[in-house]
């Protein structure tokens, strides 16, 4: 019989509605995480659950916007309430933001921006960290980006920056809740088929010239991220804390 990966843990992944937080969420529960999923949008939340629990896997869902203090607060009291405590936590909410140049971009754009990126990774982190504890220690992860880390791209400074505010967000916790065994790791992914994927390059020429700019000559699917975060989640990287983890095919190396 194969053992399951996360079996007798419970997880919270946000921005779970679409993309790269959906599949997270479903691999979780397929290796045997009960699961407490978060995003904005109700209709599909109520979808993944219902599609997890078909599988016979256990997740719950609540709607909220994660930059604010209470709902952050609410996923964790779901994780305890109705799971009995917290193992394992995804903080991928986020959004492109303002893509132009940096003049043009508002205060109220970099705000926002800020507040669905990086806010909501520190207010997540601030509950979340406290729940593992109780249990003993757990896995903190943040998805991030290879851009503003490996690479500069114009017309997205706002996003660059609250990317990059993660990983120095994850690093610190990293250090500070390591001897808790808390291990605290960010996920860094390359170009991925997704919504917001398809927003940036919406063209079939710009959608050709993304996937070049990779190694592997191709972007990934959400499911081979989820794959990259089920490896931080899992005892499999229990030496592994304080990492900006690259699964981005190579786009930060490539020069051809």
């Amino acid at each position: 019989m194969t053992s399951l990966a996360l079996a007798g843990k419970t997880a919270i992944v946000t921005g779970a509605s679409s993309g790269i937080g959906r599949a997270i969420a479903m691999l979780f529960a397929a290796e045997g995480a009960k699961v407490v999923v978060a995003a904005r949008r109700r209709e599909l939340l109520d979808g993944l659950v219902k599609e997890i629990e078909a599988a016979g896997g256990s997740a719950y869902a609540l709607a909220g916007d994660v930059s604010e203090e209470t709902p952050a607060k609410a996923l964790v009291d779901a994780a305890q309430s109705r799971y009995g405590g917290l193992d394992i936590a995804v903080n991928n909410a986020g959004v492109l933001g303002p893509m132009s140049p940096t003049p043009d971009v508002t205060r109220e754009a970099w705000n926002a921006t800020m507040a669905t990126n990086l806010t909501s990774a520190f207010l997540g982190a601030k509950y979340q960290i406290p729940a593992m504890l109780a249990r003993g220690g757990g896995s903190l992860i943040f998805v991030s980006s290879f851009v503003g880390y490996t690479a500069g791209m114009p017309g997205v400074a706002t996003y660059a920056a609250s990317k990059a505010g993660m990983i120095g967000l994850m690093k610190a916790l990293a250090v500070e809740y390591g001897p808790q065994k808390v291990r605290v790791n960010a996920l860094l992914p390359g170009g991925t088929q997704t919504a917001a994927a398809d927003t940036m390059a919406n063209t079939d020429e710009m959608k050709a010239f993304v996937r070049n700019m990779h190694a592997l000559k191709r972007i990934a699917q959400p499911e081979e991220q989820a794959r990259a975060a089920l490896f931080l989640a899992s005892d499999a990287s229990s030496f592994v804390t304080g990492s900006a983890m690259l699964c981005d095919g190579g786009v930060s190396i490539n020069k051809t």
